[in-house]
Order: structure tokens, then C-alpha cells, then sequence
């Protein structure tokens, strides 16, 4: 089940809202437990088991790690708590991925190969594993105390609003709300209106540049136009943009229905000057979780050497792309990126900031448009065919191959840059950074809520082509 379904929208999140807001202050956790539960269940009924089982027993870890003053059990314990989490995330999203690297080298020297049972992918595991991961990790670190009740740990890991996409919420930006939240209406009306902000982002524009994509990326490549070619790839960085962050958007949105305040997840990363700017901007809940258990803890800035600095950064960002997707192209996706990131600090900003503005946000998004070849075709031999073809300005033509949607195409382009305006940046500002209105304006945004809501649905039933790009990480 995914929040863009029609399923979710006229059955799911009505009844939930409805029984959420019925019930009293005690039951409420329970409510949105159980609710979870069943909303996993739906997409991976076997697997809800394994989750259930995993993390009760990382509960009672952490709570025996919490109470312990002996610093070998504390360390001893963290340990278990992170093996537990990493050894699941290890084994449902990976071990395809190296018994198939083993068989290649294998088969290189004329051995047999290991016969494997294919391992299904669990829905969400990456974004339950890095949760599971800030709560043990937090509570070694003595940032918050661990939560009293398994009841309510249950809900922090299971809370279906972001447990299969994020935004990553971390254990100390929520712990205290899972406990004592104070619930107002101005919360409720300014989620629903974000929720259907993210619901008309996914719908309206990335299902539609996700259909132009296709038409591209599954076409003949050997003979595709380079007109083509720039059109499928640009079509592909705007659906999965408007795909992931109007995903997050519902999830904040929903977050907020209920009294919870999840962080933000993107902040017009297409607006970037340099590709260390875009990753403050892009995915910022996977940037921030890198940096403060992966990076930092490896040395962070406060490395003595220059080249023992970049070497971290690349280290992070092969981890980062290897997170994304148990494949080599996610690997070489985070290589790309990683490199740019050391080539920011070694000049590239510097020279980006001689060239003005516009300049630096046309490289960026350059920069990152061809880094998303990587992250759509896995077969790298693809990925080279696909250039040849975007600057091969030959004669030759395929007349109606690819029949691009050029008006949702510029909406797309126009808010992927709004923010770069004073204009858009006051706009995004009013509809993002406010937590409340005025009563005129609360009627206006409720009314256009509802225009997006009916429309979306509307646009949802007509179509049956509705994925979900991040739903497989």
C-alpha cells in the first residue's frame, strides 16, 4: 500500500483518521501501532513477523544497555543491538547481490558456483534499519533516555507515515513526542494541506514525467535521437524529485495530523550553486544520518590530513550509493558524487562562485541530471550507449517515438527552480516554514487542499501507471 493509491486515500486513511480522533489520549499510540502493523502487513505480510520478532528483542537490548554502568556490557551490547540491525539489512538487501559477485569470479576461473535461493526485499528495510540504528545509538551516547514501554518503541520504528520512504527521523527528534504530544488544529489543517501539497507533486507531475521516462529508457537505445535522449533523462531527474520529495512531503504531512513533527527532507535541491550544497538540500535526513554516525566517527573535518578527509567522504558516498540499491550502478552513482563533493573543496566551488549564479546552478543540475544515469540502468554498458546517443546530433530520426508532455514538463522545471527567486523563495517559505495562518487563509489553503486532493484522486483512478521510485530502498 502507498499513500498515492486509491485504496489508501478512500479507505485507509479515512477510517484511521477517523477512529485516531474518536478514541482517547491513551489510546491514540495504539491506534497508530495497530494501524501500522496492518499498513505493512498489506505490502509484506511474511515479513511483518521478522520485524515484530527483531525488534522487540533490540527493545529489551537497549533497555539492559540503557540501565548498565559497565562499560564492556554497554559496548557489548551496542554491538548486538547493531549486528542485529545490520545483520537483517545485511541479509535481505545484499546477499543476492554477493552470492551473484561470487559466482561471477567464480565462473572467471571454471569453478562451480554456489547454488543461492533468491532472498525477496522487504519493503522499507533501509529506512528501518537506520532508525533501529539511532535509537541504540543514541542511547549509548546518553542523547535521550530509551523509551519506557515496548508499545511505544513499536510505534517509533513502525509509524507508518514514514517507515517505508522516510524522512529517517531519528529517536531524539521524536522520542519526547511519542510519549506527550500536544495535538492543535492548527497542526492538523497545515498537515492535510501538506499532505496534498506531496499528493499532487507525485500524481500530477512525477507520474507523468515518469511516464515519458519510460517511454525512453525502454525504448531501442541504439537508435535513439538525441533529442530523445536529453528529453528521457531530463524527464527522469524531474520524476524522481517530485516522486521522493512529494512522498515525503504526504509523510510529514500526515506526521503532523497526528502531533508529530518529522524533519525536512529536501529544500529545492535543484537550486544548487555546487554538489555539496545540493546534498544539504537533497535527501537531508540520509545526509545528516551519514554525517553524524558515519563520517564524523570516521574523522570527520578533524582529520590532520587533506587526503585522509576526501577519503572519508568517498567512503560515505560508496556507502551512501550502495545504501540506495545492492547493484554496481549505486556504487558508481555514489563514486560520481563522492568525487564532485572532494572537487568542490579542492576548487570547483571557488570557480563556480566566479561564475555567477546562473552558471553554477545550470552546472549542478547538469552534473546531477547525468549522475541520475546511473541510478536508472544498472548495466553500465547501457549507461554509455545512453551518452553516445545524447551527443550523437546525427541526421536520423524516429518521428512520434517519444511524445513528450512539454507542459507538465515546464511546470516541473519552473518548481524545481521556484526558490532560486525571491518570488519563490517567499511562496515555498509560506507554504512550508509556516506552522499557522490567519483564519482567511486557512479557508483558502483547505479549499486549494481539496482542489489537489479531488484532482489527484481523480488523475490516480484514470491511470493505472502510479510507482514508487524509493519504495525498493
Amino acid at each position: 500500500m502507498v499513500f498515492s493509491s486509491s485504496i489508501f486515500l478512500l479507505y485507509f486513511l479515512p477510517i484511521f483518521l477517523l477512529i485516531y480522533h474518536l478514541v482517547g489520549v491513551k489510546l491514540k499510540n495504539w491506534v497508530i501501532l495497530l494501524a501500522s502493523i496492518l499498513f505493512y502487513s498489506w505490502g509484506a505480510p511474511k515479513f511483518i513477523f521478522v520485524i515484530l520478532a527483531s525488534t522487540i528483542v533490540d527493545f529489551y537490548i537497549v533497555q539492559k544497555l540503557a540501565s548498565s554502568t559497565l562499560k564492556s556490557t554497554r559496548n557489548g551490547l551496542l554491538f548486538a543491538s547493531v549486528f542485529i540491525n545490520l545483520g537483517l539489512l545485511l541479509y535481505f538487501k545484499y546477499s543476492n547481490f554477493f552470492i551473484d559477485n561470487v559466482n561471477e569470479i567464480l565462473s572467471i576461473f571454471g569453478d562451480s558456483t554456489i547454488h543461492w535461493t533468491k532472498v525477496i526485499l522487504p519493503i522499507g528495510i533501509s529506512f528501518y534499519t537506520f532508525q533501529t540504528l539511532t535509537y541504540s545509538i543514541d542511547v549509548y551516547r546518553k542523547v535521550h533516555a530509551p523509551l519506557n514501554k515496548l508499545s511505544d518503541y513499536l510505534l517509533y520504528i513502525m509509524s507508518f507515515p514514514q517507515m517505508i520512504a522516510g524522512p529517517i527521523v531519528r529517536f531524539n527528534e521524536i522520542a519526547d513526542e511519542i510519549t506527550n504530544r500536544k495535538e492543535v488544529i492548527d497542526d492538523k489543517l497545515v498537515g492535510f494541506f501538506r499532505f496534498c501539497i506531496g499528493l499532487a507533486k507525485k500524481v500530477l507531475i512525477a507520474n507523468v514525467m515518469g511516464q515519458q521516462a519510460d517511454a525512453v529508457f525502454t525504448s531501442d537505445l541504439e537508435t535513439l535521437h538525441y533529442a530523445a535522449a536529453w528529453l528521457g533523462i531530463l524527464a527522469y531527474t524531474l520524476q524522481i524529485y517530485f516522486d521522493f520529495s512529494g512522498y515525503s512531503d504526504m509523510a510529514i504531512g500526515l506526521g503532523k495530523m497526528m502531533g508529530f513533527h518529522f524533519p525536512e527532507n529536501f529544500n529545492s535541491p535543484y537550486s544548487s550553486k555546487n554538489i555539496s550544497e545540493f546534498w544539504r538540500r537533497w535527501h537531508i535526513t540520509l545526509g545528516a544520518f551519514m554525517r553524524d554516525y558515519l563520517y564524523i566517527p570516521l574523522g570527520g573535518n578533524r582529520m590532520t590530513s587533506k587526503s585522509g578527509i576526501y577519503l572519508n567522504l568517498w567512503i560515505v558516498f560508496l556507502l551512501s550509493g550502495l545504501w540506495h540499491g545492492a547493484s554496481w550502478n549505486f556504487v558508481l552513482w555514489g563514486a560520481y558524487h563522492g568525487l564532485f563533493l572532494i572537487l568542490d573543496r579542492l576548487f570547483l566551488v571557488k570557480l563556480l562562485e566566479k561564475l555567477g549564479s546562473f552558471i553554477s546552478i545550470l552546472f549542478t543540475f547538469v552534473v546531477v541530471m547525468f549522475g541520475w544515469l546511473l541510478f536508472r540502468l544498472e548495466d553500465f554498458s547501457e549507461v554509455m550507449l545512453y551518452l553516445k546517443r545524447m551527443f550523437d546530433f546525427g541526421e536520423y530520426y524516429q518521428p512520434g517515438l517519444i511524445p513528450f508532455a512539454f507542459e507538465m514538463g515546464i511546470v516541473a522545471l519552473v518548481f524545481s527552480f521556484f526558490a532560486s527567486f525571491k518570488v519563490g523563495k517567499k511562496i515555498q517559505d509560506f507554504i512550508y516554514e509556516r506552522e499557522s495562518y490567519s483564519l482567511p487563509q486557512y479557508f483558502v489553503i483547505i479549499g486549494f487542499s481539496c482542489l489537489l486532493f479531488m484532482i489527484s484522486l481523480g488523475a490516480i483512478t484514470a491511470s493505472k501507471f502510479n510507482p514508487f521510485i524509493y519504495f525498493r530502498f
